[in-house]
């Protein structure tokens, strides 16, 4: 089977390898201070199996940068951003650049209730400013029917495959973050048709149950989870850092593969991982897939 083998955790690994602390705005700083990390990250997953990096954009969004009194460096960082994953890809030779759109204001949270036309506005012109160097976009951290929709929405314009990747309550994979039944997004998918449907940024035994339901959307499907042993109450209060999440101790490479070939044996084709989840971890996951006789694009 043909595999899509994806990256692991961009904006952590980003932040550990800088040295800085990490803020609101996770590791969008890094890019103005010292983007090379950015691309030597990207470099280190292709090196290791993955064929498609993900941008460092999931916090580039015009109201986390306000909060932040940044504003006036949206478009900068975003081709930053995009240009260190191109000089990546090209320094390895293959590849994919995945322009990763998060969620507006906060990850986790559905109670925020952005309208849908606030959401299309902001999604489409992140979709027009990293279109020229993105091979496909990516959804990441879809956390209700309405982040689902209002994204779409901003996405209707590009010719450029989506990606939808949804995170499911950690106790409950059956339910999206805001409690709705994952089968609710039914519509939504065959009302948009994403070109593939995930689960990502969620624990990984929570992810199983989820694909059963999504792989009856009939898109190409998969999943990436994150290595966070929960999302912590402290993480849900306004701008937090990641110091509020706690790395898990027990899902080193061996055991995440594990995970991910577990997914793969479901019908997945599509698989990497997220926060928490390193190049260690990638570099397993690809030597499993062609240990088994998979053909990884």
């Amino acid at each position: 089977m043909q595999i899509t083998l994806l990256d692991g955790s961009i904006g952590q690994e980003i932040v550990k390898r800088s040295g800085d602390r990490p803020t609101p705005l996770w590791s969008t700083s890094v890019m103005i201070e010292k983007p090379d990390v950015v691309s030597a990250v990207h470099g280190d997953y292709f090196a290791v199996g993955a064929t498609v990096a993900t941008s460092n954009t999931y916090a580039v969004h015009r109201d986390r940068l306000v909060r932040a009194g940044m504003e006036n460096r949206f478009e900068e960082l975003l081709e930053i951003a995009m240009s260190q994953a191109e000089k990546a890809r090209d320094a390895h030779g293959s590849g994919r650049i995945a322009a990763a759109l998060g969620p507006i204001g906060a990850s986790y949270r559905p109670d925020l209730d952005i309208p849908l036309e606030t959401a299309k506005a902001l999604f489409s012109e992140l979709i027009r400013l990293m279109e020229p160097k993105a091979d496909l976009f990516l959804l990441e951290t879809v956390s209700s029917v309405d982040h689902a929709r209002g994204a779409l929405l901003g996405c209707a314009d590009t010719n450029k495959p989506v990606w939808l990747a949804v995170s499911v309550n950690d106790e409950d994979g059956t339910r999206l973050r805001s409690g709705e039944p994952l089968q609710d997004l039914a519509p939504v998918i065959a009302e948009f048709a994403p070109a593939a449907v995930l689960i990502n940024c969620s624990r990984p035994e929570a992810i199983g149950v989820g694909l059963e339901i999504i792989k009856g959307f009939g898109r190409p499907f998969g999943a990436y989870a994150n290595g966070f042993t929960g999302i912590s109450e402290g993480f849900l209060q306004e701008a937090p850092t990641v110091d509020a999440l706690e790395e898990r101790r027990d899902l080193g490479p061996a055991e995440y593969a594990e995970f991910v070939m577990g997914w793969v044996a479901m019908g997945a084709t599509i698989v990497g991982g997220c926060c928490e989840v390193g190049p260690a971890h990638i570099a397993e996951v690809a030597r499993r897939l062609r240990a088994a006789g998979h053909e990884i694009i």
